[in-house]
């Protein structure tokens, strides 16, 4: 069973779990992906601080995780 993406899930984490990641965050305006906190930064806190809504991109993030 693959690994669930949640709140706490660190955004470089995130991005190895879901080969669709990258897209999919920069599709919501989130560009953190080539930031530096990216490897410190949690999903949860990424929305914080865009705006979006956490449950809408965490099922975004788990349809692709295999």
């Amino acid at each position: 069973m693959a690994k669930k993406i949640t709140a706490d899930t660190l955004i470089s984490e995130c991005l190895e779990l879901n080969p669709n990641a990258a897209e999919i965050l920069l599709a919501t305006g989130m560009h953190c992906i080539g930031c530096a906190m990216a490897h410190g930064e949690t999903i949860a806190e990424a929305v914080a601080v865009h705006g979006e809504d956490l449950e809408s991109l965490l099922s975004k993030l788990n349809a692709g995780v295999e």
